[in-house]
C-alpha cells in the first residue's frame, strides 16, 4: 500500500505488505495517539474551565446539550432504565463516541497529518456550540472546547510525526522503513503526563470554587420556624417491611433534573430577584434576608411528572421555607382573579434551567415555599441549595425549581418554560395515583395472610379510599394509615388470604374530590402518566 506524506519534510517510503506485525503495531499507535489526543483536549478544557465555570467543560456542555435536544419519550426511557444514573450513563457514552471518534482520527493522522489535527478541531467546534447553546451559556463558555482543541491538534501532529516511516537504516534490508518508536513512546509519556496533570489541577481548582459553597452551608443553622408542621400523626407510618416510610430520607429522596454537574452555589453571595410584570416594587433578596422572615415548617410530598405507574420517583419530606405568597404580595403580585397582570411566575435556576408556575396556584393559600431546609437541615446540594421552589398540587417540572436564583412575572401566552418547549403542558397538577410497595413484582410470598401494602397520593386534595384487587376480581377496600395532610401521601395495607399459584394485583386510589383513578393506561407526556399499577406474584 503507498503512503504519501502531506508534509514535504516527512519521507514517504511505501509500506511493506509484508510486515504485517510492524503494519499493526504502526496502526495501533496511530489509534493510540488519537485517544492520547482526545484525553490532551479534555485535560486542557477542564483546567480552562476552572478560569470559566465548571458546565462550560467540553462532556458537561455537550452532556448538556444532548440533554436539551432529546426528545421527551426518549428522556422517559432513560430515566425509566437507568434511573438516577441516567447522567453517568450519558457522560459515559460522550466519552465512549469521544473515544471512538480519537481513534479514527489518529489512524488518519497516520496518512495524513494536517488532516488529522484539522479533524481535532470539530471535536472543540461542537464542545464551542454546545457550551454556547445552553440555557445558561455564554461566549467565554466556548473558550475550553477551543483551548482543548487547538492544544490536541498540536499533540496529535506531533505524536503522527512520530510515527512518520524512516528509510531502513541497512541498504537492501527486507522491508521498506520503520518509524521512530522510542520518540514516540517519549512524547506520547509526556502528553499523557502533561494533560494529566492538567486535568487534575482543573478538577482541584473547580473543587475549590465549590469548597466555598460546601462551606457555606456548613455554617448555616436554621431559624426555628414560626410555624411548625404538626407532629406526624400516630399510625401514618404503617411500619410494614417493604413499605416505603411515611418520611423519605434525604439520601433516599429521587433525583430528576438535567444538572450533569450539580451546582455548588454560596450562600454568602447568592441573590433572588424577583422582578415582572404586575410587580410594583421589585425585590433582591439574600439567603439571610429570607432567614430573617418568618419561616413555615409543612410536610410535602413531590412528585416527578416522569414517574410512570408504579414508579420511584415520589418522596414525602419535611420542609422549612418562606411563603413565596407572602413575597409575592411584598412586591405588588396580585393573582389575575384580583386583576393581576401575571399570570405566570418563571423560575430560573443558576443553571439555565426555567420553570414555570400559575400564579393564581401559587397565591390560592396552599403552603408554597422557596424551601431552605428539608428534613431538618439545610437542603442538600443536590436538591437545591441554597434555596429551591415548591409547590404543593404541582409536578415538580412547573413548580420545583432548584438553585433557584430569579423570579420573573409573565404570562404563559408570552414565555414558554424549558419543558413546556419539549411538548410538556403548560399546566400540570398532580394526578392521583397510588402504587404496590410489597409484594414486590415476582415475589415469592408463601400462602396464608400477605400484607399488600403501598401509598398513593393526591396531593392538595387527599386520599379518601384504596382499593386491591386479585386477578380481576373484585376490589376489597384497604386499610388507611392515619393522614398528616391533604400534601402528603398516605400508606395503605390490604390483608390477602393469599393461595398457591400466579396472581395479579392491581391497587386504585380515590381522592377526596371524589375521584377515582383510571384503568387507561397513558405514558408520561405530556402531563403525567395514568393507569393501575399491578405486580405479578408466585405464591408458593
Amino acid at each position: 500500500m503507498a503512503g504519501v506524506s502531506e508534509d514535504p519534510r516527512d519521507p514517504a517510503p511505501q509500506d511493506s505488505p509484508r510486515d504485517w506485525p510492524a503494519l499493526l503495531l504502526r496502526g495501533g499507535c496511530a489509534a493510540l495517539s488519537g485517544l492520547i489526543t482526545g484525553f490532551t483536549a479534555l485535560g486542557v478544557a477542564e483546567l480552562v474551565s476552572a478560569a470559566v465555570r465548571p458546565e462550560s467543560s467540553p462532556v458537561t456542555a455537550v452532556g448538556g446539550a444532548v440533554i436539551d435536544l432529546t426528545p421527551p419519550p426518549l428522556k422517559d426511557f432513560a430515566v425509566r432504565n437507568f434511573g438516577t444514573n441516567d447522567k453517568l450513563v450519558l457522560q459515559l457514552g460522550i466519552l465512549a463516541l469521544l473515544a471512538l471518534f480519537a481513534m479514527t482520527v489518529g489512524v488518519v493522522a497516520l496518512r495524513h497529518r494536517r488532516s488529522g489535527s484539522a479533524a481535532v478541531l470539530v471535536f472543540g467546534a461542537i464542545g464551542a456550540v454546545a457550551a454556547t447553546s445552553r440555557p445558561d451559556g455564554g461566549l467565554l463558555d466556548a473558550v475550553p472546547s477551543v483551548v482543548g482543541a487547538l492544544v490536541a491538534s498540536v499533540v496529535l501532529y506531533a505524536l503522527a510525526g512520530r510515527l512518520s516511516l524512516r528509510p531502513s537504516p541497512a541498504p537492501g534490508a527486507d522491508g521498506d522503513g520503520t518509524f521512530d518508536r522510542r520518540g514516540f513512546v517519549i512524547a506520547a509519556t509526556a502528553a499523557v503526563a502533561a494533560s494529566a496533570g492538567a486535568g487534575v489541577l482543573g478538577r482541584r481548582l473547580n473543587a475549590s470554587g465549590a469548597a466555598d459553597a460546601v462551606a457555606s452551608r456548613a455554617e448555616i443553622v436554621l431559624p426555628s420556624p414560626a410555624s411548625r408542621a404538626r407532629p406526624v400523626p400516630a399510625g401514618a407510618d404503617l411500619a410494614i417491611r417493604g413499605l416505603s416510610s411515611f418520611t423519605t430520607p434525604n439520601k433516599d429522596f429521587y433525583r430528576v433534573d438535567t444538572a450533569l454537574v450539580v451546582p455548588r452555589v454560596d450562600a454568602g453571595s447568592w441573590r433572588l430577584r424577583i422582578h415582572g410584570k404586575g410587580v410594583s416594587t421589585p425585590l433582591t433578596l439574600s439567603y439571610d434576608d429570607l432567614l430573617r422572615r418568618e419561616l413555615i415548617e409543612r410536610d410535602i410530598t413531590l412528585t416527578c411528572v416522569s414517574n410512570e405507574v408504579g414508579g420511584p420517583y415520589v418522596g414525602n419530606a419535611r420542609w422549612i421555607g418562606v411563603r413565596l405568597a407572602d413575597l409575592l404580595r411584598e412586591a405588588g403580585v396580585r393573582p389575575p382573579s384580583k386583576g393581576g397582570a401575571a399570570d405566570q411566575i418563571v423560575a430560573r435556576s443558576v443553571d439555565g434551567m426555567t420553570i414555570g408556575s400559575p400564579v393564581e396556584t401559587v397565591m390560592d393559600g396552599r403552603d408554597a415555599l422557596l424551601a431552605l431546609g428539608m428534613n431538618g437541615e439545610p437542603l442538600p446540594f443536590d436538591h437545591g441549595f441554597p434555596v429551591r421552589m415548591l409547590v404543593p398540587g404541582l409536578y415538580g417540572y412547573v413548580s420545583a425549581c432548584k438553585w433557584l436564583q430569579d423570579l420573573e412575572l409573565t404570562t404563559f401566552a408570552e414565555y414558554d418554560a424549558y419543558w413546556v418547549k419539549r411538548s410538556w403542558s403548560k399546566k400540570a397538577p398532580i394526578k392521583t395515583e397510588s402504587r404496590i410497595d410489597t409484594p414486590r413484582p415476582f415475589a415469592s410470598p408463601k400462602a396464608g395472610r400477605v400484607p399488600v401494602a403501598g401509598v398513593a397520593w393526591a396531593q392538595h386534595r387527599g386520599i379518601a379510599r384504596v382499593e386491591v384487587r386479585v386477578d380481576g376480581g373484585d376490589w376489597q377496600p384497604a386499610k388507611l394509615a392515619a393522614e398528616d395532610t391533604k400534601d402528603t401521601w398516605r400508606q395503605w395495607v390490604w390483608e390477602w388470604p393469599a393461595t398457591s399459584g400466579n396472581h395479579t394485583l392491581e391497587v386504585r386510589a380515590t381522592d377526596r374530590d371524589g375521584y377515582t383513578q383510571t384503568s387507561e393506561r397513558v405514558g408520561t407526556v405530556p402531563d403525567g402518566a395514568t393507569g393501575w399499577h399491578s405486580v405479578v406474584v408466585a405464591v408458593s
